[in-house]
C-alpha cells in the first residue's frame, strides 16, 4: 500500500493553482454581474482540481509506459518512472480520480440547473465527459493528441475559454463578447505553462517521438512562440481593462505582468534547456495571482 505522500506526489500539487485560475477569473466576471454564490464557487474548485489530478495521474501514466520519462528527462522525477506507483496502481488512481470529479460534476450541475434545465444540465455534463477524455487522452494511448502537437489547442480550449466562460454561465447564464477577452488572456498563459515545459523537454521529447508544437517548429521557435502567447495576454487584459475598469485602480491586476514579463526575458536569453525549469513555477504561480488580483480589481476597486 503506497503511502498519501506518494499519492500527493503523483497528483503534482503545485499544477493545482494554475489549473483553478481560470475558475477565478470566471467567478470574477460573475460577481462583477452581481452573481455570488460561494457553494457554487467551492464545487467549481473542486471539480477543476479534481479534473487536474485525473489528468496529472494520466499524464504520469502514459509518458511512462511510453518511455518518456526517462532517465534524460529534466524536472521532477514521476511516480512511474521512480517506482514509486505502478503502471497498474496508475490506472486505477484514474479511475478513482475520474469517478470523483464526475460525482462532484454531477452535484455542481444538479445545484445550478436542477430538474427544471435538464438540456443545460447534460449539455455541461457532456462538456464534463469531454474535458475527462481530453485529460486522460493528452499522454494516454496509441493516438495521445500531445503527442502529434495538439496540447496547446486543448489547454487553451479547457483552461481558458471553458474555465472562464464555462464558470460564469454557470453563475450568471449570460456571456458577453467582452468576457472573451480574460478568457484567452488566461488560456494563453496556461498555454505559455505547457509550452515553456515542452521547451524543457524539447530533446527527451524528440528521442522519444513525442512530437509538441516546440519539436515541430524547433528551440528558437518555441521562444518566439511563448514572446507571442505572454504579449496575447497581456494585450487581452489590457484592453478589458482599459474598456471595462476604466479606472487607475480597475489596472491594479496588470502589475502581474511586471514578474511575467521578466520570466519572458529569461526565457528569451536561455539557450540550455535544462535551465528554463525553474521558470515553470515563476510563471505558474503569476497567472494565478494575476487571477486573483484581477478579482480584486474587478470587484473591489470599480
Amino acid at each position: 500500500m503506497n503511502s498519501v505522500k506518494t499519492w500527493l506526489s503523483a497528483a503534482r500539487l503545485r499544477t493545482l493553482p494554475l489549473s483553478v485560475s481560470g475558475v477565478v477569473v470566471g467567478t470574477a466576471l460573475a460577481n462583477h454581474a452581481t452573481y455570488q454564490d460561494w457553494f457554487t464557487f467551492l464545487l467549481c474548485i473542486l471539480v477543476t482540481v479534481g479534473f487536474q489530478i485525473t489528468s496529472n495521474f494520466a499524464n504520469d501514466y502514459g509518458d511512462g509506459v511510453k518511455g518518456t520519462d526517462g532517465k534524460d528527462r529534466i524536472g521532477p522525477v514521476r511516480a512511474l518512472q521512480s517506482g514509486a506507483l505502478s503502471a497498474t496502481e496508475l490506472k486505477r488512481g484514474i479511475i478513482v480520480s475520474t469517478v470523483i470529479s464526475l460525482l462532484l460534476a454531477t452535484v455542481l450541475l444538479v445545484y445550478v440547473f436542477g430538474k427544471e434545465q435538464l438540456p443545460l444540465l447534460l449539455l455541461f455534463f457532456l462538456l464534463g465527459i469531454f474535458s475527462i477524455w481530453a485529460a486522460i487522452r493528452y499522454t494516454v494511448g496509441t493516438n495521445a493528441y500531445g503527442y502529434i502537437g495538439l496540447g496547446d489547442v486543448f489547454v487553451f480550449l479547457f483552461f481558458g475559454l471553458l474555465a472562464v466562460l464555462g464558470t460564469k454561465f454557470l453563475y450568471t447564464q449570460e456571456l458577453t463578447y467582452w468576457d472573451a477577452l480574460p478568457a484567452i488572456g488566461i488560456g494563453v498563459l496556461c498555454v505559455g505553462v505547457l509550452n515553456l515545459n515542452n521547451l524543457r523537454d524539447v530533446v527527451s521529447d524528440k528521442k522519444h517521438g513525442k512530437n509538441t508544437m516546440v519539436v515541430r517548429m524547433g528551440f528558437a521557435s518555441g521562444k518566439r512562440y511563448h514572446t507571442f502567447l505572454i504579449v496575447m495576454s497581456f494585450l487581452c487584459f489590457l484592453m478589458y481593462s482599459g474598456v471595462q475598469m476604466p479606472s487607475l485602480f480597475g489596472f491594479v491586476h496588470m502589475l502581474l505582468y511586471v514578474p511575467i514579463f521578466l520570466h519572458l526575458r529569461t526565457v528569451v536569453n536561455t539557450e540550455n534547456p535544462s535551465l528554463l525549469d525553474p521558470e515553470l513555477k515563476k510563471l505558474a504561480l503569476s497567472t494565478f495571482f494575476l487571477s486573483l488580483w484581477f478579482y480584486i480589481s474587478i470587484n473591489y476597486f470599480l
